[in-house]
C-alpha cells in the first residue's frame, strides 16, 4: 500500500507541482514580497502537473514496459486522461479568474516584464515541440547538452520572475533590489540545470541508443560528475558566498542557503552507482524542496 501511494505521488507529478509552489513561495520570502493569491498558486500547481504528465502519458497498451514509470502510466491510462482534463479545467479557471480580476493592470505591465515573461512559456512550449511543425519544427528536448539549461531556465523563470510579476500586477509592488532578484534567478537557473543534468544520467542508455548527446552520453557518467556537476556546483557555492558576504547576510542565512548546494554535491557523487527511478524523483527532486525550505527559513534571519 505504501509503495502504491509513493508511486502515485511521484509518478503522477504531484510532487513536482508542490515543488513549483514551494519555490515560488521561497521567492516571495527572499525578496520580502507578499505572497501571491491562492488562485495563482493553484494555477502554478495545476499547470506544472499537467505539463510534466504530458511528457510521460502513453496510449493504452497491453505491452508491458521494463521502465517502472512507463508501466505505471500504462496501467493508469484512464486515470491520467481524467486527471489531465481536471488540471486543464483548474488551470483555465484560475487563469480566467486572475485575468478578470486584474485585466487592466496586466495591460499596463511594463514592456520589460512582457519581454521576460514571454520567453519562459515559449521555451517551455518549444521544449516539447508543442507548436505545429508548419510554424516551427523545433523540439528543444532533443538538443542534447542544451536540454538541461532549457529546463533550468524554464524552472527559474517560472518560480522567480512570474511570482514577482504577479505581485506587481496584484499589489502594485515592485522589487526593491533588482540586482538581488537577478542573482536569485541565476542561482535557481544553475541549481535547476544541475538537477536536470543529474536526471539525464538515469536515461544514459536510452539517450545513447537514440544518439541524443546529453552530457552523460558525450562524456560518460563519471566524467559528467567530475567535470560538469562538481565545477557547476563549486561555482554556485562560490558565487553564493561572494554575494552573501557583499550584501552582509547573517551567518545563519548563509549556512542555510549552503545546505542545498552541499546536499546536491553529495547526491551527485552517489550517482556513481545505478539508482532506481524513484531515487531520482524523491531524492534529487527532493533537493528542490530542501532548497525552498532553507531559503524560506534563512529569510527570517537576513
Amino acid at each position: 500500500m505504501g509503495n502504491r501511494v509513493v508511486a502515485f505521488i511521484f509518478f503522477a507529478n504531484y510532487f513536482v507541482g508542490l515543488l513549483a509552489v514551494a519555490l515560488s513561495v521561497e521567492t516571495a520570502f527572499q525578496l520580502n514580497l507578499p505572497l501571491n493569491s491562492p488562485a495563482y498558486y493553484l494555477l502554478v500547481f495545476s499547470a506544472t502537473v499537467m505539463y510534466y504528465t504530458k511528457a510521460y502519458a502513453v496510449p493504452a497498451s497491453e505491452i508491458t514496459s521494463a521502465n517502472p514509470r512507463t508501466e505505471w502510466y500504462r496501467l493508469h491510462h484512464g486515470f491520467i486522461r481524467i486527471s489531465q482534463v481536471v488540471f486543464l479545467v483548474l488551470s483555465m479557471g484560475a487563469g480566467i479568474w486572475l485575468l478578470n480580476k486584474d485585466f487592466s493592470r496586466i495591460l499596463r505591465l511594463p514592456f520589460i516584464y512582457w519581454l521576460l515573461l514571454s520567453a519562459i512559456p515559449l521555451a517551455a512550449i518549444l521544449y516539447y515541440g508543442l507548436l505545429p511543425k508548419s510554424i516551427i519544427s523545433l523540439n528543444l528536448r532533443n538538443t542534447g547538452w542544451l536540454k538541461a539549461f532549457v529546463i533550468g531556465f524554464v524552472w527559474a523563470g517560472s518560480v522567480n520572475l512570474f511570482p514577482v510579476a504577479v505581485v506587481h500586477i496584484e499589489r502594485g509592488i515592485s522589487v526593491a533590489e533588482p540586482v538581488f532578484m537577478l542573482w536569485l534567478f541565476i542561482k535557481n537557473w544553475m541549481f535547476c540545470t544541475v538537477n536536470a543534468i543529474m536526471f539525464d544520467m538515469k536515461d544514459y542508455e536510452d539517450d545513447a541508443n537514440i544518439e541524443l548527446k546529453t552530457f552523460a552520453v558525450r562524456m560518460g557518467l563519471r566524467n559528467t560528475i567530475s567535470y560538469v556537476l562538481v565545477p557547476l556546483l563549486s561555482i554556485g557555492l562560490l558565487s553564493l558566498l561572494i554575494f552573501a558576504v557583499s550584501k552582509g547576510f547573517n551567518i545563519l542565512t548563509i549556512l542555510l542557503n549552503l545546505i542545498p548546494f552541499l546536499c546536491l554535491l553529495l547526491v551527485a557523487f552517489s550517482l556513481h552507482k545505478p539508482r532506481p527511478i524513484l531515487y531520482y524523483l524523491i531524492v534529487i527532486d527532493g533537493l528542490l524542496l530542501v532548497k525552498a525550505i532553507c531559503g524560506i527559513i534563512g529569510s527570517f534571519f537576513s
